[in-house]
């Protein structure tokens, strides 16, 4: 992709701040290069990315456009902090095009120093339902859509950094026995309805149950502080991190649960 169309891409974007709701309409050509052009970059890192600090690890967006760019106000526009993103980019918000555009851009601006994980919201079969699709279709049209979808089935799935901070947007799966696992996940791929790739995405913890139990959600399992200790004590970690919920949630060894907004 030109650099120099890249570039006006992102100032395109930044130009919204300061002015909450205000929309940036790129071009349906320039949209569809974000997202091939990513594509190939996700397919060519891991699906267990291996980062090292310092890095800011921000939550889900759903589609807030106006709180990413306040988020990087706050910490800094890329490259002058690098960036982990857990998923969730879409959906609920009225800015979903503005959002994933921008993160798109600057993980091609800045490969190695800003990264993407998939949430569960990056799934045709949810973000179909949930806003993304109809905001889409809207301001666009469904082929959009489709390639939307082709590019958040190649996206990675977890993150590890200085090999003792393990990151995923839901959290974990019982089916989770070692980290070659993540790495060998085959993409691109849709997210299946059971099973491990499902439970990166979705799993929540809990702190009312012991090992593994139902999720509200009606998809994957919540689980215990003792299934933290396990695994961490396992795979020598000390902590895991996860979004999915109102706040990332930092999992630690000592079967405590703290919530904490990042």
């Amino acid at each position: 992709m030109d650099a120099a169309v890249l570039d006006d891409i992102i100032n395109r974007l930044l130009e919204a701040r300061g002015k909450p709701g205000k929309q940036v309409q790129l071009s349906e050509s320039e949209i569809r290069q974000l997202c091939l052009v990513s594509k190939e970059i996700f397919l060519q890192q891991p699906n267990l990315l291996e980062l090292e600090a310092p890095i800011k690890i921000c939550g889900d967006i759903h589609g807030q456009y106006s709180d990413l760019l306040r988020l990087f106000e706050y910490g800094g526009l890329p490259p002058q902090a690098n960036y982990l993103f857990l998923g969730d980019y879409v959906d609920r918000g009225k800015q979903s095009l503005e959002t994933i555009c921008l993160l798109l851009a600057y993980k091609i601006k800045y490969p190695e120093n800003f990264f993407l994980l998939r949430g569960n919201h990056e799934c045709a079969s949810i973000n179909r339902i949930y806003g993304f699709y109809d905001e889409c279709k809207r301001r666009f049209n469904v082929k959009l859509w489709r390639v939307f979808t082709d590019c958040f089935n190649c996206l990675p799935v977890a993150a590890l950094i200085d090999e003792k901070i393990l990151c995923m947007h839901g959290g974990l799966s019982p089916d989770l026995h070692n980290l070659d696992q993540i790495r060998n996940l085959q993409r691109p791929t849709d997210v299946p309805d059971t099973g491990l790739l499902c439970d990166l995405l979705w799993s929540d913890p809990s702190k009312d149950i012991q090992g593994w139990g139902m999720n509200d959600r009606g998809v994957s399992y919540t689980f215990g502080a003792d299934k933290v200790s396990e695994f961490l004590e396992k795979h020598d970690l000390d902590l895991v991190c996860r979004a999915h919920q109102v706040y990332i949630t930092i999992l630690v060894m000592s079967h405590l649960l703290e919530s904490k907004q990042l």
